[in-house]
């Protein structure tokens, strides 16, 4: 292991950094965003995956953490993280079992979507003696899970009235197809839509007297939209505190640095104009709807195409480029790229402070 307080350039390459300073500046800045306000933050840590920056998310105001998969979870209780929303659908005996048990030792919530799953997790709930938590998940226009806003939800919320081991908490509704629009006005627009619809199922639900304490939605690329929803209780924004080259596109979310990269060696200059690096799809992920990573602080060098372990850069000429110097490079999808990696090498003015376990890295269970 390297030793602590290594330059930058002494670190062995691919690897995943963290500049704490840019993190540490993200956590406050969206902290002092909801402190302005009705909603509160409620993180979502498939972006991280991490316990102490769950952990810096909490001192910083949130109210609890929201996880994907229940494997997060239970790596997030096992750090003494109590307040986890699995915003999924947690399905199959395995699942269920493991669900309950958490439950024992942290105030878990689930998402619902289906009258089968919802007796399957009350009658376990039951045999392990806890009232579970649940959420009912609204399809908003994400065409992916959840119920349909209106009457359908309400009848979900009849079925977990019938058993006493569920304890319906509200709503959640996730406006996905809204982040990576560009365009803040036209984000808006499609966001504010969603947000209708799952308020106007919550109001459906008031009206019947069911509990909706909790109206849960939103992302990094919506929080400044949904957080002002009227009834719209939460948000789960988790990219803000990274960024990547996707969301560094996005309007309004200028106020937010880079604070993840991948560092990268250059190990062939095999003609002019083009370079080689070791920093391939097994360390950076390319996905063909998203930009491709960026080269920190650096002009003239375009990272063009990847294979398993090469990145190919296109390099205009003078840019000075040696065997064996290293980039930085901000990824296009932070999330993915945290789950490449079991570590971050965190750095503060270009020295290694600390070294953090990605916990719940693969963690897809």
């Amino acid at each position: 292991m390297v030793r602590l307080d290594a330059h930058i350039n002494e670190l062995d390459t691919p690897a995943l950094l963290l500049d704490l300073d840019a993190l540490e500046r993200n956590i406050e800045t969206m902290a002092e965003y909801i402190r302005g306000v009705p909603a509160e933050l409620r993180p979502h840590e498939k972006t991280h995956k991490t316990p102490i920056i769950a952990h810096k998310q909490l001192k910083a105001g949130a109210i609890g953490i929201t996880c994907a998969k229940l494997g997060e979870a239970e790596a997030m209780a096992s750090a003494g993280i109590r307040d986890i929303l699995i915003a999924n659908q947690v399905v199959g005996e395995p699942k269920v079992t493991r669900l309950v048990n958490l439950a024992k030792h942290s105030d878990i919530i689930v998402a619902v979507e289906d009258s089968g799953n919802v007796r399957h997790l009350a009658e376990a709930a039951k045999s392990k003696g806890v009232r579970l938590n649940v959420i009912i998940e609204v399809d908003v226009g994400n065409n992916r899970c959840g119920t349909a806003p209106g009457d359908p939800t309400l009848e979900l919320a009849r079925e977990i009235a019938n058993h006493p081991s569920l304890n319906m908490r509200g709503l959640m509704g996730y406006e996905g197809f809204c982040q990576n629009i560009i365009d803040l006005e036209e984000r808006r627009e499609k966001a504010t839509e969603a947000m209708a619809k799952l308020v106007s199922t919550r109001d459906l639900l008031d009206d019947k007297g069911f509990s909706t304490e909790i109206v849960s939605a939103g992302g990094t690329g919506t929080h400044m939209i949904t957080a002002e929803y009227p009834g719209v209780t939460e948000v789960e924004a988790g990219s803000y505190i990274f960024m990547d080259t996707t969301y560094s596109r996005v309007e309004g979310l200028e106020k937010y640095d880079p604070s993840l990269t991948v560092l990268s060696t250059i190990t062939s200059l095999p003609r002019p104009g083009i370079a080689i690096c070791d920093a391939g799809r097994k360390t950076i992920t390319f996905e063909p709807s998203r930009p491709m990573p960026l080269a920190k602080g650096l002009e003239g060098i375009i990272y063009e195409a990847s294979s398993e372990e090469h990145g190919r850069l296109s390099v205009e000429e003078g840019s000075g480029l040696r065997l064996g110097d290293k980039i930085e490079f901000i990824v296009s999808h932070c999330c993915t790229n945290v789950n490449l990696y079991d570590q971050f090498h965190c750095l503060r003015d270009d020295h290694l402070e600390a070294v953090w376990e990605i916990t719940a890295r693969g963690r897809s269970q």
